[in-house]
């Protein structure tokens, strides 16, 4: 009985491994897609006959640009921890021709939150956000749910935001802006991680030996029975 236990946990081991070693390729291709994507030309964020077809396989971290302009009275701030500390990303929405994006345009200090302490960097003219297409977060982070009530976020939640915001027509995704800077150093873009885990062939390595180190216990078992 104890063999074939052994020998089962083994089979198992043996399937596991290989599976790690399925979705370390799979990340590999994912990794290489992004990084094409993050660096190409901008083109046009995608408009509203596209977007019941956006994925995050294939259209997350997409270089895209965007010209409207920004209704700073209907910002958000998102609670981050960058780089630079801990802050917030503002999150305001562009208003093109045909829809509206929300844009991350940025990181700003809790000392910076309040719109008035960059005021320089709110222009009411017509811009071109140039940036990175990124998928909706939906209901919170950093343990917490947002708060659209209280105006407390702790993600992007697109559908949420816009909710609160009474926006119309607005896409499903948002923007990272990129690095260009605004008017007054507020607020600082450009700092999207684009950064994935890749520890499958550890796990792949690990199940491996798993699986041998229980082979040779059943065999151990079958030699003494």
């Amino acid at each position: 009985m104890l063999a074939l236990s052994l020998v089962a946990l083994a089979l198992t081991g043996i399937g596991l491994s290989v599976w790690q070693v399925q979705r370390r390729a799979w990340k590999h291709a994912l990794i290489e897609a992004v990084e094409s994507r993050s660096t190409a030309a901008p083109v046009s964020a995608p408009g509203t006959d596209s977007w019941p077809r956006i994925t995050a396989e294939r259209d997350a971290y997409r270089r895209v640009a965007l010209t409207g302009r920004f209704a700073h009275d209907r910002e958000v701030l998102v609670q981050a921890v960058t780089e630079r500390g801990g802050g917030f990303w503002v999150m305001t929405p562009l208003v093109g021709d045909r829809f509206t994006v929300l844009v991350n345009r940025g990181f700003v200090p809790p000392d910076r939150r309040a719109s008035s302490t960059r005021a320089a960097g709110n222009s009411e003219s017509t811009v071109t956000v140039t940036g990175l297409l990124r998928i909706s977060e939906p209901g919170g982070g950093f343990l917490r749910s947002n708060d659209p009530r209280a105006d407390r976020w702790y993600s992007r939640d697109v559908a949420a935001i816009a909710s609160a915001r009474a926006l119309t027509r607005t896409a499903p995704y948002f923007i990272d802006a990129d690095a260009t800077a605004n008017p007054g150093g507020y607020p600082v873009g450009g700092l999207t991680v684009v950064r994935f885990s890749d520890n499958h062939l550890v796990y792949a390595l690990t199940w491996a030996a798993l699986a041998i180190g229980c082979a040779w216990g059943a065999m151990m078992v079958w030699r003494r029975a």
